[in-house]
């Protein structure tokens, strides 16, 4: 698998030939793309149809679940079973400044393909495949500039398919009680902007 993960790396690692624009432009894709998840987490929330509101949140509460888990999955993996960055190892070339902590799962890997897989599961299919491209340009972005080996990707991608099959069974078990609670919660801390019609009931 190393041996797999080298060449695969030695492919897509991008070099001081590489054209600049692209450069930049998987730099941006990298550190600023996955700003989505919060964005449309929190607009799913907030706003939408009456009608649709419930089946909203019902995904929102479901996708934070399953990211929950993913994700201390993840740093628990990392502690527990460190494993080096290629610019650490000195293999490769890097573009983005990154601190030389374990680099498998990716956390970003993590996050997004969760969110997508989220997305394909229980919301729509057309935005889960959107997110699903947006969160591989994401895990390719971060083998290009030399901060990720590709198999950092595949265990995030994983850990992702973990982690919503654990939100759908939390929420087979507890969700009509999770609904609840969080509805009354949201009620109580954002009742001003409700009352103001700034945020749908």
């Amino acid at each position: 698998m190393e041996q797999l993960n080298y060449l695969l790396f030695a492919w897509i690692d991008a070099t001081p030939a590489s054209p600049e624009w692209l450069i930049d432009l998987a730099t941006f894709i990298a550190r600023d793309l996955i700003v989505i998840i919060p964005l449309l987490i929190v607009g799913l929330w907030f706003w939408g149809a009456h009608s649709q509101l419930a089946a909203q949140r019902e995904v929102v509460a479901k996708t934070t679940i399953a990211l929950l888990f993913a994700m201390s999955a993840s740093a628990a993996i990392g502690a527990l079973l460190p494993h080096e960055r290629p610019f650490v190892t000195g293999i490769g070339y890097t573009f983005l400044a990154h601190a030389p902590d374990s680099s498998f799962p990716s956390d970003h890997g993590t996050a997004i393909f969760t969110f997508a897989l989220a997305f394909l599961c229980w919301h729509r299919v057309w935005s889960g495949i959107l997110l699903m491209v947006a969160a591989v340009a994401i895990a390719w972005s971060r083998v290009f500039l030399g901060v990720h080996w590709p198999l950092d990707m595949v265990g995030g991608f994983l850990l992702a398919c973990v982690g919503c099959l654990f939100a759908q069974l939390v929420w087979n078990l507890f969700g009509e009680a999770i609904a609840q609670r969080l509805t009354r919660l949201y009620h109580f801390l954002f009742a001003f902007p409700i009352r103001k019609g700034w945020v749908k009931e």
